[in-house]
């Protein structure tokens, strides 16, 4: 008999498999349908002997020292700072748009107050702001956003920017200076010996047992347990009785090559002339020296392992519905990317297991679906204390 079974080894399942085991004495089986843990964030050396990310880069950054101290305890980090640039017209130029972006493509010499005249000049201001392409336009103009967003996000979504929320175009910024970081939070940095060893450490407890290869359904019937820690698709816990909940897919191309670098940027996104949305080097997340490289592209696809849930109204409503049967449902509680069918970063999925795991322990007696609001009141706190 165990305490929690707990599906899925990515990080809400992991921070929840260690805080329950380390700190409430539960017994505590972890299982995945994957053959290894860490979920999307898994890296491993590949047969070149180069560190790679096997689902495409994972960045860490957060602004919640919370989350970074908790991590801590199971690694060593490197300090690191992304980089992207992405190919337009025929030129690398860094993304999110800069100063440096906007001069090099328009061949100008604008100082940082010029920066917002000339983006006010080219705007196209929109209200209400609805869609993405809303968003992109009423801030940067029409040829920007041709330029960088609109064939990217069709690519990446399937879909026109016109069809999808605010929010997918609201996560990416616009500076009126020089700085190229992709990331501006306080806490930036990689696990020194990767995310896989990181999850190692995280889960070397006596009481989780870990079994991989290993699909729900296989064990439900046959183990005993008291409570669910549920962090995979919330319709496929229910066997897609309401419709299934749409999700973007990738797919991975790796690469090594026999030279010391591939491209002059960790990232490097392709806009609009390929089929691949961007190309990662891995070394440059790593910091390893090795007298070869290894990249990865990436090509978004409607089939395969679910990555990205779909921002529609329609999406929103059936995961909606999908939510009001859970939170009838006794001992079984939701996390994650796709238990609560959200985008979330990394240090947004720690920081909504560790909620959870308070409130378990705060109403011990009492099944609960940690909240949408719930995790983004949480992660506000975070950024306002940092």
């Amino acid at each position: 008999m165990f305490d929690y079974l707990i599906v899925g080894a990515g990080f809400a399942g992991s921070v929840m498999a260690e805080r329950l085991a380390s700190q409430m004495d539960a017994s505590v089986l972890l299982i995945d349908r994957r053959p290894h843990i860490g979920g999307n964030a898994y890296d491993f050396y590949n047969e070149a002997g180069i560190l790679v990310h096997r689902y495409g880069p994972h960045i860490f950054h957060t602004n919640s020292k919370r989350v970074f101290d908790y991590l801590t305890r199971f690694t060593a980090w490197r300090p690191y700072e992304h980089r992207v640039q992405a190919s337009v017209d025929g030129q690398l130029v860094p993304i999110p748009i800069n100063l440096d972006t906007l001069n090099k493509l328009y061949g100008l010499n604008m100082t940082c107050r010029q920066v917002e005249d000339f983006l006010t000049s080219v705007a196209e201001p929109r209200s209400p702001i609805m869609t993405s392409e809303d968003v992109v336009v009423s801030r940067v103009g029409r040829e920007l956003y041709e330029k960088f967003f609109r064939n990217y996000t069709r690519k990446q979504w399937g879909l026109d920017p016109s069809e999808l929320d605010a929010s997918v175009t609201l996560r990416v910024p616009v500076r009126t200076s020089r700085d190229d970081r992709y990331f501006t939070d306080q806490y930036q940095a990689m696990p020194l010996h990767g995310y896989t060893r990181m999850f190692e450490r995280m889960l070397d407890h006596p009481n989780i047992r870990i079994m991989l290869n290993t699909e729900f359904r296989d064990v439900r019937e046959e183990v005993s347990f008291t409570n669910v820690i549920f962090t995979g698709k919330i319709d496929e816990y229910f066997d897609y009785c309401l419709g299934k909940l749409p999700y973007r897919s990738l797919r991975f191309e790796h690469q090594t090559h026999n030279s010391k670098r591939f491209q002059p940027a960790a990232v490097v996104n392709y806009p609009n002339e390929h089929a691949y949305t961007r190309v990662t080097e891995f070394k440059y997340l790593t910091g390893q020296q090795h007298a070869s490289t290894s990249v990865v592209f990436e090509y978004p696809c409607s089939e395969g392992d679910p990555y990205y849930p779909i921002p529609q109204p329609q999406n929103a409503e059936l995961y909606r519905q999908y939510k009001t049967m859970a939170e009838f449902t006794p001992n079984v509680h939701f996390a994650g990317r796709l238990g609560t069918y959200k985008y979330y970063n990394m240090d947004q999925v720690v920081a909504q297991a560790l909620k959870l795991y308070q409130t378990i322990t705060e109403r011990a007696d009492h099944p609960l679906l940690l909240t949408d609001r719930a995790v983004d009141q949480e992660e506000m706190r975070d950024r306002s204390a940092a």
